[in-house]
């Protein structure tokens, strides 16, 4: 595909979501999970609650059960750069993110299993590492033409495969 079909093309928003379900017994986990997530993305981010009761897992309707934050405009554009320069290469073992975390409709999906590899956590000053979900929503709608965009924008895929393996 020529870089000039490739123009039409842009990321639309980033979602970066924190669950936290030990929050419902918790409340200081939630207001730490909350500080860390806000000095990631320099938002304060948006309690989720749970839609309904699971009793196997002693969450009832309306307990905090995660943390989301939505990026747009500049705010997404410097966290799309600080996650594919900075904190990517920070992970442990990083040989590049997947190429089967696409979703079918142009959406790639990323998980950190822990908040320290981003800079702008002090490790001394957390309770409990804590995993994110990473979702890059684009107008494309195709997994292909998504996987070049990203890639134009500098996302670090594996090496050696291609899309589809």
């Amino acid at each position: 595909m020529p870089s000039s079909d490739l123009k039409k093309y842009r990321v639309e928003k980033v979602v970066v979501n924190i669950g936290i379900g030990e929050g419902a017994q918790n409340k200081s986990v939630i207001e730490a999970a909350s500080k860390d997530l806000m000095a990631i993305t320099g938002q304060k981010p948006v309690i989720c609650r749970a839609r309904v009761a699971i009793s196997g897992f002693k969450i009832k309707k309306g307990d905090p059960i995660g943390l989301k934050v939505t990026l747009r405009g500049k705010r997404m554009n410097d966290f799309l750069k600080k996650l594919f320069a900075i904190v990517l290469p920070r992970l442990k073992d990083f040989q590049g993110v997947s190429l089967k975390s696409f979703d079918g409709q142009g959406n790639y999906s990323l998980g950190i299993p822990e908040q320290i590899v981003f800079p702008e956590i002090d490790y001394s000053k957390i309770d409990k590492t804590r995993g994110l979900e990473i979702t890059i929503v684009t107008n494309t709608r195709s997994d292909e033409k998504a996987k070049e965009l990203l890639e134009s924008l500098g996302m670090p895929f594996e090496k050696g495969k291609s899309y589809g393996e």
